[in-house]
């Protein structure tokens, strides 16, 4: 997004003023289109199971010939982590357990009578089958299987599925496997990349098809998840994880800067961006941000995410920071000023909201009982974060008497007859004759 050379091995953010942002600053960038992806896909859903052990061969280095982990496995993961690590992670899914219950009883069945004889309602009816994917790699993303799997089960999904890649031993992580256990997920498959996502949308000899995936992933998972949208539902597509956090001259340049680092750290395509009305919190937060990266055992990945991708942006008041993150739309926006109630009405798109120098988005990842799994590329103009929502589909359901008929059909009749339904029409006219008589 942004970049220019820092002197002496300092990092040095991007800074500019909101009115000189390239239009470039508010791209939304469509979900890739990869060819090899394409193959990938199409080589799953004609060959099944031969097709995910080649590419896994190929791409994991790992010949694997049962997919599934065993029950035993998953159960047994947990003896080999540290007991205070399991506790952390108890603790997290209980918040999420908590958060999710109270998520699902803001949506509810009714019924209604919207006319006399005509009777309306909803059914909240849980999905039969979703899919979780998860990354592996050096850092496997275990809290993501809770993220993904607690909301599903809470709303009431019949069978969760977890992909997730191997490692060089042709196993899962342990970490993976024991967080698996902990939310209560049915299967495990060793399964990772696009090969996961073409899986769990057409099915394999081993592997069922799910109704929707869910789940973070690179730009190989991203981009078969585009392809395979409409034969299953996703989550969204997502891109680099981003931060925009809204300061003024009361914030704190320490705390700031190792937020910004925090996200940064995600990989080197990870956007951080300050917006402030503040040029000496401008100028103090880059130095905070030289301090802390020394002795940081991932300062080479937030270094080259901050130069390349991070800005700072000077406003000439918070509205029209406001203005700037309304527009971008973020995935994490943080609001550290002196009365952030002034501006609350005004913020409406982002992933999630954190207020106060004390809500670390940090806790938004792990603890606080919210979701990390949230829209990334200016989705959250239109999208929230996984929520059980994802999980459940609301369907309608009408029940008509005589009387009601009479009501609202003799409503439809010259409508469908305008829009050249004749078939419509006659539906409604030969109930109402049969009425007259």
């Amino acid at each position: 997004m942004f970049s220019r050379e820092a002197p002496g091995g300092s990092v040095l953010m991007r800074r500019i003023r909101a009115s000189e942002l390239p239009p470039t600053f508010f791209d939304v960038p469509e979900g890739a289109e990869l060819e090899v992806v394409q193959q990938i896909v199409a080589d799953v859903r004609a060959y099944g199971d031969d097709a995910v052990r080649q590419y896994t061969k190929k791409f994991d280095g790992i010949d694997i010939m049962s997919f599934r982990v065993p029950s035993h496995e998953i159960l047994k993961a947990s003896e080999t982590i540290d007991q205070r690590l399991i506790d952390c992670l108890n603790e997290i899914a209980s918040r999420l357990k908590t958060f999710a219950e109270r998520q699902f009883k803001s949506i509810e069945d009714f019924d209604f009578e919207i006319e006399k004889g005509v009777l309306v309602g909803q059914r909240v009816v849980p999905l039969d089958r979703i899919g979780l994917y998860v990354p592996g790699g050096r850092y496997p993303l275990f809290s993501s299987v809770l993220m993904g799997a607690i909301p599903a089960k809470e709303a009431g999904v019949k069978e969760v599925v977890l992909c997730s890649p191997p490692g060089k031993n042709g196993n899962i992580s342990s970490l993976i496997l024991a967080a698996a256990a902990i939310a209560g997920i049915d299967e495990v498959y060793s399964i990772g990349g696009a090969q996961a996502i073409a899986a769990l949308a057409y099915g394999t000899q081993s592997v069922k098809p799910v109704c929707k995936i869910v789940g973070p992933g690179n730009v190989y998972v991203n981009a078969a998840k585009k392809q395979v949208y409409g034969k299953v539902g996703i989550d969204f597509f997502a891109g680099p994880t981003e931060i925009m956090i809204i300061a003024d001259e009361s914030a704190d340049p320490d705390l700031l800067a190792v937020d910004l680092i925090a996200q940064a750290e995600h990989d080197t395509q990870a956007r951080a961006v300050l917006l402030t009305d503040s040029e000496r919190l401008a100028h103090d937060v880059e130095g905070k941000i030289d301090m802390q990266l020394k002795g940081l055992k991932s300062r080479e990945t937030a270094r080259q995410a901050l130069e390349e991708n991070g800005a700072i942006i000077l406003v000439n008041q918070l509205r029209e920071a406001v203005v700037v993150a309304n527009r971008r739309a973020p995935e994490h926006l943080q609001l550290c000023v002196s009365n952030p109630e002034a501006y609350l009405p005004e913020l409406r798109n982002y992933g999630s909201l954190f207020i106060g120098e004390y809500t670390s988005e940090t806790l938004g990842d792990y603890t606080s009982g919210l979701n990390h799994i949230l829209p990334t590329n200016g989705a959250s103009r239109y999208v929230g974060g996984l929520s059980v929502r994802d999980f459940v589909k609301i369907q309608t359901c009408l029940r008509v008497d005589q009387e009601g008929f009479q009501k609202i059909g003799s409503v439809a009749g010259p409508v469908a007859h305008a829009e050249g339904l004749f078939g419509h029409e006659a539906a409604i006219r030969l109930r109402l004759e049969r009425l007259k008589t």
